[in-house]
Formats: structure tokens, sequence, C-alpha cells
């Protein structure tokens, strides 16, 4: 952080940069002043106490002298020096405090997955930004420079930009900043091809002897991925399961992403599952504990099994993109597909329709074919 002797002129010539910028005061050890990409500038005060980082805002640089706010700061410092409690004021909660009081607010409605997520965005993508500032100081041409800085990893970009704003949500509702004025709203995300992979009859053959080969040595694991491609379940919602989820030939998901449903099940799937060993109370569970296998171990067969047969571009996933793929080619509607697959809103569905797009030109070529030929 830049350290100078602070004079009005040198203060006035702060010019705005893309981001927030600290001067620190060379003659009050303590003291600054903070320039905002906005071009608001604010003096502060920084210090340690009692092992904690106090950050303080002394007052604006358009309504306060230098030396009124030196002076301010001289007597602040003193105050924490001496164990003095300091009136506490909203502009000076910082993003961190507020983030953790969001995390916290919603731990009880996130999902554990969901949580786990979040917050490695917010530990990667927000904290090294925001991470010191007062929460009221954060705007959207702040925002808007912190998207741009994510350019080059918008995934990221657009999945701690919701994150941002259930934060910025909170500061509102704690009175942290007027109500109305979250600076994430409006900022369009990045705009990325959709990455959506569907296996063909052949490779679903291929797939299904490289399964065979292994089954028993991998009965477990085996019998999740003939799940997937029969059901058209994420892999959680399947590794969870437990033996009384499954009654009268179907699955009853007690928690699945979009809250409980009920799988219904094919033939081959039921035989599936009437296959397995029952030991516990978990369909799919550690030899050795009483808890459901993890992802990581389903994972690692999948690696495995995918290079075998060919299909190294293939992720668990796409065996639920594969299954709607088959039902749209089987006549299957939208309505249909999005209740086979657990869709809350038939939006998230219609991202298939383009296949049905597709088959219809294989058809329109098949006739022109045939006509051609007569």
């Amino acid at each position: 952080m830049p350290r100078t002797t602070l004079t009005a002129a040198r203060i006035e010539a702060l010019k705005p940069r893309k981001t927030t910028r600290d001067i620190r005061d060379a003659r009050l050890r303590g003291f600054g002043v903070r320039v905002t990409p906005t071009g608001r500038k604010r003096f502060f005060i920084q210090c340690q106490h009692c092992g904690e980082r106090v950050w303080k805002i002394v007052g604006d640089a358009a309504t306060m002298s230098l030396a009124e706010a030196r002076a301010a700061a001289a007597e602040m410092l003193a105050a924490i020096r001496r164990g003095g409690e300091e009136p506490h004021r909203p502009e000076e909660t910082l993003f961190e405090a507020v983030a953790e009081a969001a995390f916290r607010r919603h731990e009880r409605v996130w999902k554990a997955g969901t949580l786990y997520v979040n917050r490695n965005y917010l530990c990667n993508q927000l904290l090294p930004h925001f991470a010191g500032r007062p929460i009221a100081d954060i705007d959207r041409q702040e925002v808007r420079h912190w998207f741009a800085r994510l350019r080059a990893t918008p995934v990221a970009a657009d999945r701690s930009m919701p994150v941002l704003s259930v934060i910025m949500q909170e500061a509102e509702a704690m009175g942290l900043r007027p109500e109305g004025s979250n600076p994430c709203r409006g900022i369009r995300r990045y705009r990325r091809k959709g990455r959506e992979r569907f296996l063909s009859d052949e490779e679903i053959r291929r797939l299904s002897a490289r399964l065979a080969a292994h089954e028993s040595r991998y009965p477990q694991q085996v019998a999740i991925i003939r799940l997937l491609l029969l059901t058209g379940c994420r892999k959680g919602e399947l590794l969870t399961l437990q033996w009384r989820d499954y009654r009268e030939g179907r699955l009853f998901l007690r928690d699945s992403k979009t809250g409980p449903r009920t799988v219904w099940l094919s033939e081959p799937a039921r035989a599936v599952l009437d296959g397995l060993e029952r030991k516990g109370r978990w369909m799919f569970p550690v030899s050795k504990d009483d808890r459901p296998r993890s992802a990581a171990w389903l994972d690692r067969f999948w690696y495995m099994v995918r290079a075998e047969a060919d299909l190294e571009d293939v992720h668990l996933h796409d065996l639920r993109h594969s299954v709607a793929s088959l039902a749209l080619r089987q006549g299957e509607t939208v309505l249909t597909i999005g209740r086979l697959l657990g869709h809350r809103r038939a939006e998230t569905t219609l991202k298939y329709t383009h296949i049905a797009d597709a088959m219809v030109h294989e058809a329109a070529e098949a006739i022109g074919a045939a006509l051609e030929a007569n």
C-alpha cells in the first residue's frame, strides 16, 4: 500500500482507477485516504488491536479537511490503544463480515454441496477483490470492474456473481446499504457456448460392454452407472439412496436438487436394484462405516471405464443428458421429459429441443434423398 505525506493538494490530485486504492499517511501511522473507482475519497484508520484488524472510516474528504481528519484519526487511534470503544457506524462494516453473516443465514437453505461450492467462489473470486472494503462503498462500477477482470474464467465469473448478489442482499437486510441498492442487479453474464454431450447408440453399446466386463469386481459402481443411464438421476441422488427410499417399484428421493420427488423405474432399473446386496440402511454403503459412498469413489471408476470405452470427453452428468436425448427420440414430450429428470421449470427442459430440430433435419434429408432416387 503506497505511503506518502498527505497534503490537501496531493489528495485533490488523486485520480480514480479501475480498482479501489488506499494511500497511507507517512506522518500519522495508521491514517490514510481511500479512493474508489467512482472518485469518492474517504479518510480512514487501520491498525491491529488485541490480535484483530481494526478498520474505520474517519470522514469524507469532500466535507472534512485534512487537518480535521488527521486530528480525528489520532484521537480514534489513541482510543483504540487504550481499549476504548469507538461507536460503530454501518459504513464501517467490512465486506467479509457481511459475507460470513450471509453464509450463516443461508447454510440452513443451501444444500451441503451448494454451500461448499459457493464458499469456494467466495474465497477464490470475491474475497481477493472485496476483502477489507466497507460494504457500503461497493458500487455498480466497482462490481463491473471486478466482473470484467474475470473474463478469462467466465464460468467462475457467472457463478460467483449470484454469491456476491446474496451478500449484497444481506447487507440491505442488515441496514448497511440502502434498500434496492444491490450493485449486481442488471449486470449481464458472459455468454458461454453450452456443453451438451449425448451418447450415441454405438457409444452406449461400448460403455455397456465395459461395464459388463467390470461387474464382478466393481458391482456397486457398475450398478450406479447403469442406473444413471436408466433413470436420468444425478449421481448425488443415487449415492445417498437408502433402502427405505425404494418401494413400490419407485424411488422416493427425500431431497433432490429441486426438492423431494418420485423416480419411476423401468423393469431393467428395478432389476439392477434387486440384484444389489442389502447391507444396512444405505444402498451404496462404505464397507466399514455407516455412511454412503462419496462422489470421488465413483469418479475414479468412471475415469477408468470411459477411457476403456473411448469416451474420455464424457462426464457422468452427460449420461443424464443422454437419457433426455433418448426420450425425445422416442417421441416423448418436453413435459414428460421434464418430469422424468425432475426439472422444476420447463425452461430447463427446453434446452433439449435442439435435438428435435436435428431429428427433423435428418428426416428432411432422408426424404429428400429418397425422392431424388426416384
